[in-house]
């Protein structure tokens, strides 16, 4: 970037420096106190020195919105980065991250978040610390599952999660009320279907509890080490409602086929307390030719009314 820009256009709000060959961004940058739109795509930023040092304490990461660095060659989202607080939108699409910081959670004013094209594998529970979150971008990617925290963005209206690696969708996704938009083209998930049934036998400890919970047994935290009275508090609900039973660490991974829009049908996870348990849940082998009566009626109404746009094709 060339000497003495802020002397030049104290007053600038835009800057777009896209495909220029730039491999490094100076400390002019800096002083720009009025630049809100920073657009650096298709260069060849991302090794050391790319950003100016000292950007976190600079003017400039209190007044930008809106950074675009997709199209270059980091393999980390820079640290520097997550101290811009007052940041709305986020570019780092085709680049060569393999993961998600944590401390993406301090950018809490981000609506707009594009990860896109890069060789991302797994989604850190973190990013559902994003309260103001619309649009999050993680097509193309090689990501596995979707952690649940994930329905903790009520804001989220649009999730492109195309040409990943995915074979099934947690369960709460059910909870983001506001999407509109949910993209999952090129996953397994639409060609094929998994059913895990791996399950571990319970515990004495599982056992006990269980027989607990279930029996409504009486006890106060005088009556019981605080670690056992911890982990009773830990217990999860079967989601089978013929059951009414609870489980704490050993369940069966199953998947269950929920219809949207009453044309797709989508793979959700489920546990169960034991394999024995009375499950509506329909096998692998039915998905494409049957369900059962208690599995769409009352969740694909739901899921119909909060998803007008799911894209599968």
């Amino acid at each position: 970037l060339p000497a003495g820009l802020s002397q030049w256009f104290p007053a600038l709000e835009v800057l777009d420096v896209s495909g220029t060959g730039l491999a490094e961004m100076g400390a002019e940058l800096l002083s720009l106190p009025c630049l809100h739109t920073l657009l650096a795509k298709n260069n060849r930023l991302g090794g050391p020195g790319s950003l100016p040092k000292g950007l976190e304490q600079a003017p400039l990461a209190r007044s930008l919105r809106v950074l675009n660095l997709s199209g270059n060659r980091f393999a980390e989202v820079p640290p520097a980065l997550l101290q811009l607080r007052e940041l709305r939108s986020l570019s780092l699409g085709g680049n060569r991250l393999h993961g998600i910081p944590p401390d993406i959670q301090e950018l809490r004013s981000l609506e707009f978040l594009y990860l896109g094209g890069n060789f991302i594998t797994a989604i850190p529970p973190e990013l559902a610390k994003l309260p103001s979150l619309r649009y999050l971008v993680l097509c193309d990617n090689k990501i596995q599952s979707i952690p649940p925290q994930l329905a903790q963005l009520h804001s989220l209206r649009s999730l492109s999660l195309h040409n990943n690696l995915l074979t099934y969708l947690p369960r709460e996704i059910l909870n983001l009320v506001h999407l509109e938009e949910l993209s999952l083209r090129g996953n397994p998930l639409v060609v094929r279907f998994v059913r895990d049934l791996t399950y571990n036998p319970p515990s004495l400890q599982e056992l006990a509890g269980r027989t607990v919970k279930t029996r409504n047994v009486p006890y106060a935290p005088s009556d019981l080490p605080e670690s056992l009275v911890r982990y009773l508090s830990l217990a999860s609900n079967c989601p089978n409602p013929k059951c009414g039973g609870v489980y704490f660490d050993s369940c069966v991974r199953q998947i269950k086929f929920v219809d949207f829009c009453g044309k797709y049908r989508l793979p959700l996870m489920h546990y169960l307390c034991s394999p024995e348990c009375s499950s509506p849940f329909s096998s692998a082998s039915q998905s494409s030719t049957s369900q059962s009566e208690s599995d769409s009626e009352d969740e694909a109404s739901v899921a119909a009314h909060r998803m007008q746009k799911v894209l599968l094709g």
